[in-house]
């Protein structure tokens, strides 16, 4: 066929209008790929966010401390002070019990000791015994290198105390913030200290059984068996002790 003269004087512009057409249906698909990429990286993005845990619950305020009070009291002890978030006792004083009891929780805490201290946390204590350690499981606090009981693996830093040993070498020495994390769901009970799994053990187990028989805590029947109870803190030792960032949650 045979394409009239004017015809072909307004190819080149027709071309062009078609290329024109072309690249910007080509642009227009692309940037309605490239918003689809971001909207679904973007709905992602929000459903993959870790948003804040409304079931973590702090057991220290500010500059008070009212999830707390001393053991068979009302009160917080004599001793014990709060100043910016940071709950301490300088000498030996009364322990410490939550004012709820938990069952299956995590806690989580900075502790400090001064030079040669010693102190610890129980969980799933009772008040009817005359000590709280006659009842609940403690996870220890010491400072390994100075004080006596850091000779020993059993009731050294992390340790459930006289019961299940922790490693050597995770501890900070004394004057630096430690943290410690205590999982306790059902019988399964971990202890972690500055980011590492120390005990795990079973309650109830053969082998716990035989080993709170070999303790000192085989003299006393309560000793481990409350399936609720308080989170305690030892204060009846000589030396400073310095606790922050305590939370904790309930686990389902």
């Amino acid at each position: 066929m045979t394409i009239p003269v004017s015809a072909r004087a307004a190819l080149p512009a027709i071309t062009a209008a078609l290329v024109v057409a072309c690249a910007t249906s080509r642009t227009d698909t692309k940037t309605d790929s490239t918003a689809a990429r971001t909207s679904t990286i973007t709905t992602a993005t929000a459903a993959g966010s870790t948003a804040p845990d409304t079931n973590w619950h702090s057991l220290i305020e500010q500059n008070a401390a009212p999830a707390w009070r001393g053991y068979k009291s009302d009160s917080l002890p004599k001793g014990w002070t709060v100043s910016d978030g940071v709950l301490s006792k300088k000498g030996s004083v009364e322990d410490l019990v939550t004012r709820d009891q938990y069952g299956d929780f995590e806690l989580t805490l900075d502790w400090m000791l001064t030079p040669g201290g010693n102190a610890g946390i129980f969980y799933r204590a009772t008040e009817d015994q005359d000590k709280i350690y006659w009842s609940g499981p403690e996870y220890q606090l010491l400072d390994d290198a100075r004080h006596p009981d850091g000779k020993s693996r059993l009731t050294a830093a992390g340790a459930a105390y006289g019961i299940y040993p922790s490693p050597a070498g995770i501890v900070k020495p004394a004057g630096q913030w430690n943290t410690t994390r205590i999982v306790v769901r059902g019988n399964h009970v971990e202890h972690w200290l500055n980011g590492q799994k120390v005990v795990e053990y079973e309650l109830g187990s053969p082998d716990w059984a035989a080993k709170v028989k070999a303790s000192k805590f085989g003299a006393y029947p309560s000793y481990g068996v409350a399936k609720r109870g308080h989170i305690g803190i030892q204060g009846d030792h000589d030396g400073a002790l310095s606790i922050r960032n305590a939370k904790i949650r309930e686990l389902q």
